[in-house]
């Protein structure tokens, strides 16, 4: 079994990262997000970036910092309203934006990954997310081709991992992580704990680890809240 686990991000994205590159990565918000490699890629230099995300942090968090580092030329997302500094960029110009509905973006790289380099769906019809896009009729119904999403390099977070790869995600963390390793041809993970091979549930496994070809322990991580909402404490 060939060694997948590297010391450190930067390690773990030697002779990966390369200018004009487009990459996957998963997280929603700042929730399962690969913040151990996104700093590496910040660090790195690298520049020219077509990312496929969900959304693309918030300012100066998550994919927001290689946003305000100018890194990124094209973003693939659904939700973009929590970053004033890509709403600046791409209102000027500085950034080509893809909007992709959110189900049809998970799709996309699920789809990329799975070998499919398209598929229909009705989402977007009639809509801007339309143009430009073959329409073809089922049942009477029209549909809108999208294709599937594959890229150099997918960055993903995960909660367990043992040493094969074979990955868990905890909750919610899961989100865009999974559907977003099959997609890229490299798939690079940090999680929170590397275990034996055989001490992970097979049944509990949601990732593969033929999909992870390097991964490194991430934590401890200072786990941010976008927005903390608390109840006003009720008076005596």
């Amino acid at each position: 079994m060939a060694n997948k686990r590297y010391t450190d991000a930067a390690t773990a994205l030697e002779g990966v990262l390369f200018d004009g590159m487009t990459i996957c990565a998963g997280g929603f918000g700042l929730c399962g997000i690969p913040e151990r490699l996104i700093d590496a890629i910040e660090a790195s230099g690298v520049k020219d970036l077509t990312i496929a995300s969900n959304n693309a942090g918030i300012d100066g968090q998550g994919l927001g910092k290689l946003l305000r580092s100018r890194q990124v030329k094209k973003m693939i997302s659904s939700y973009v309203g929590e970053n004033k500094e890509f709403e600046r960029q791409y209102l000027s110009g500085e950034l080509e934006v893809e909007f992709c509905p959110q189900g049809t973006l998970a799709e996309r790289c699920r789809a990329g990954g799975a070998g499919i380099p398209g598929f229909y769906t009705k989402t977007g019809v009639g809509t801007q997310v339309a143009e430009g896009k073959e329409v073809k009729v089922f049942d009477g119904q029209e549909y809108i081709l999208e294709r599937g999403i594959r890229a150099d390099l997918a960055i993903i977070k995960g909660w367990k991992a043992d040493e094969s790869g074979n990955l868990i995600f905890r909750k919610t963390a899961r989100n865009f992580n999974q559907p977003m390793a099959t997609a890229g041809k490299i798939c690079v993970a940090e999680v929170e704990e590397i275990v034996p091979v055989g001490s992970l549930d097979p049944d509990t496994i949601h990732l593969p680890g033929i999909y992870v070809k390097r991964m490194i322990v991430g934590a401890p991580y200072d786990k941010k809240i976008e927005f903390r909402t608390v109840r006003e404490r009720a008076t005596a």
